[in-house]
């Protein structure tokens, strides 16, 4: 068995987390840099994380959050915030950031630009709020992974209100709305209900289907 294989076995959603163990910020940073490379839907990376160690503005999250005592149990609570909307100065933003990065233009891709801007700016916010928020979602799983990678415990949650935490958080601001919260810390020693049950899916044979 892999030593990913081996890895993604031993994660579960931690239920119940040591309030007294702390993430080290290396780990921590090679999580939000396995993020930060991620796949998004023409590069736009239409999301962002927030990182909440202020103990305050967690306790105030938790009420929010159906009184999930990993909100303030974890180390970082990390908060994935999708873009409210597509706009013309965020998608020149990243196409203008590729080709500073790449140091020439090309014909190719500022064709492509175009073509994003005539498709994407026109549309209904709420559609491309959503569409934003499935690309925060790639990154969630990537953030699952790299967590598990680091033998750190992370809970993916969407048990909460979000127009709550955008409140708390002045995401509205922002022009963000909070997506997903990911608690990371480490697994109690007890009290964990779930931590010795048996991972549960289903078959490959009823989840994978080969077309040949």
């Amino acid at each position: 068995m892999s030593d990913l294989i081996q890895t993604l076995q031993w994660r579960y959603a931690t239920k119940k987390m040591n309030p007294a163990k702390v993430v080290p910020q290396d780990k921590l940073e090679r999580i939000l840099e396995a993020v930060r490379l991620t796949a998004t839907s023409s590069g736009l990376q239409p999301y962002e994380v927030l990182v909440v160690t202020n103990k305050a503005v967690r306790e105030q999250i938790k009420p929010v959050a159906w009184n999930q005592e990993q909100i303030t149990d974890c180390s970082h609570l990390l908060v994935f915030a999708a873009w409210d909307n597509y706009t013309a100065d965020r998608i020149n933003m990243m196409f203008d950031l590729v080709n500073e990065q790449r140091g020439f233009k090309n014909e190719g891709w500022e064709n492509y630009r175009q073509m994003v801007l005539k498709s994407y700016v026109p549309r209904d916010p709420e559609v491309n709020y959503q569409h934003a928020a499935r690309q925060a979602y790639i990154g969630v799983g990537t953030a699952l992974i790299a967590a598990a990678a680091e033998q750190v415990d992370a809970t993916p949650m969407e048990g909460f209100d979000p127009k709550a935490v955008d409140t708390i958080l002045n995401l509205g601001e922002r022009g963000l709305r909070s997506v997903v919260l990911i608690p990371l810390g480490y697994r109690a020693d007890e009290g964990d209900w779930l931590a010795n049950l048996k991972k549960v899916r289903r078959s490959r044979e009823n989840f994978v289907t080969e077309v040949v």
